[in-house]
């Protein structure tokens, strides 16, 4: 009878350890998944990207343009009054081989042949489960990685798949929990940025389209297409008393940009 009473008190203590744990945690676990668009494509000038060719690159490749193409299967044959744009990429090597070709987001600055760009990393809002993007390829056996950046400024590199595929495919990929988003110090919140796309061809796989002997340079170019770049995310954050002191600009209210006391 007093061995049930004492496991009976044990497991009550043991129920409310549990409990109190949870309490403590359940901001931690409390998620509010979101699919959110980081780039659309649809505005050229708003949202400017360019290309680097790997050493084989045939000369003036890659080429870059806005396309008034789309995937079907998101916005149907006829989009209504939404000028929808895809970006697309002409890619062309003169010999076979690792070659590679990084779509690297950035600003834009000039016109013509004046124009010139500089990188400028993508931010990706809350804490990221999954980096999403639809892809046309003409069924060449290229594959693509995505490059993520975390806070203390290591840079990941993600596969997101083979590109032997024929028209519009939806690509995406898992955000590896061991890359950091949150710190234990305030505040606790560490976006990710995307820092490039790179497309690989393989050294078996063509590195221009067959066609025929007198076929113009555009012809012979191998194209694929981005569109609608989204993330599944958590954007929960959990509201605490005096939370507004980690927000940049009150810090910037209290205490200047250089630091100085006022």
């Amino acid at each position: 009878m007093k061995q049930r009473v004492v496991k009976a008190i044990s497991l009550s203590f043991v129920i409310v350890f549990m409990l109190a744990v949870n309490i403590v945690f359940a901001d931690d676990e409390t998620v509010n998944l979101e699919s959110i668009i980081v780039q659309s494509f649809d505005e050229p000038e708003e949202q400017p990207w360019f290309l680097i060719g790997s050493k084989f690159a045939t000369k003036d490749f890659p080429k870059m343009a806005y396309a008034k193409t789309w995937p079907v299967a998101l916005f149907g044959t006829d989009p209504g009054d939404k000028d929808l744009k895809s970006l697309g990429m002409a890619f062309l090597f003169d010999r076979k081989e690792y070659n590679w070709v990084d779509i690297i987001p950035g600003s834009k600055s000039g016109s013509g042949d004046d124009v010139s760009y500089e990188p400028k990393e993508l931010p990706l809002p809350g804490r990221v489960r999954m980096l999403d993007l639809w892809i046309w390829s003409g069924n060449y056996d290229y594959y693509l990685e995505a490059y993520i950046r975390d806070f203390m400024g290591i840079v990941h590199v993600l596969p997101m798949g083979n590109l032997n595929h024929i028209g519009w495919k939806n690509f995406r990929v898992n955000i590896p929990s061991n890359i950091p988003q949150s710190k234990k110090y305030l505040p606790k919140k560490e976006n990710l940025s995307l820092v490039k796309f790179r497309i690989w061809t393989r050294p078996t796989e063509v590195v221009a389209a067959p066609a025929k002997a007198d076929a113009g340079i555009m012809e012979r170019a191998v194209y694929f297409y981005f569109d609608q770049l989204k993330v599944l995310t958590d954007t929960f954050e959990s509201l605490f008393d005096g939370d507004s002191l980690t927000n940049p600009k009150v810090i910037e209210e209290i205490w200047g940009s250089s630091g100085e006391s006022k």
